[in-house]
């Protein structure tokens, strides 16, 4: 176990190594559509790249979330299985609509996993990005 402050230095060095080993611009935020985004996420049990709509309007965000639901097997071909959930609570208790992968068995506590969670986000968010770019303007044409 480690404490807070180590936790966070590992942390640290995780998004550092990650930066260091695959620099390029990642999508991310940048959709040009508001409250859209692409995200990484690693924590001590699994590595998860997520597209996320967080409109507070629930009907912007589910006209968005059918959009790219009525792409899912495209989007399968680019990311293989995903998981979806329209109404996704997070920690805070916010809904938001999220599609996502995720890699389990795999910590970013264990410098031993690093390298499979570096290239599980790169082929994911690959994936997620090369999507969005064939087919955004009918994401964007709500």
């Amino acid at each position: 176990m480690f404490s807070k402050q180590e936790a966070q230095q590992l942390k640290k060095e995780f998004w550092t190594a990650f930066g260091k080993s695959f620099p390029r611009k990642w999508l991310l935020y940048d959709t040009k559509i508001k409250d859209f985004s692409f995200k990484f996420n690693a924590d001590n049990k699994k590595a998860e790249v997520s597209l996320e709509i967080e409109m507070k309007d629930e009907v912007f965000r589910n006209a968005y979330f059918e959009k790219i639901w009525s792409l899912e097997d495209i989007l399968k071909d680019y990311i293989g299985d995903f998981q979806k959930d329209e109404f996704f609570q997070l920690e805070n208790g916010k809904i938001i609509s999220k599609v996502w992968v995720e890699k389990n068995g795999v910590s970013i506590f264990n410098k031993n996993s690093w390298q499979q969670i570096f290239e599980f986000f790169v082929e994911k968010m690959d994936g997620f990005e090369r999507f969005y770019y064939e087919y955004e303007d009918f994401i964007k044409d709500v």
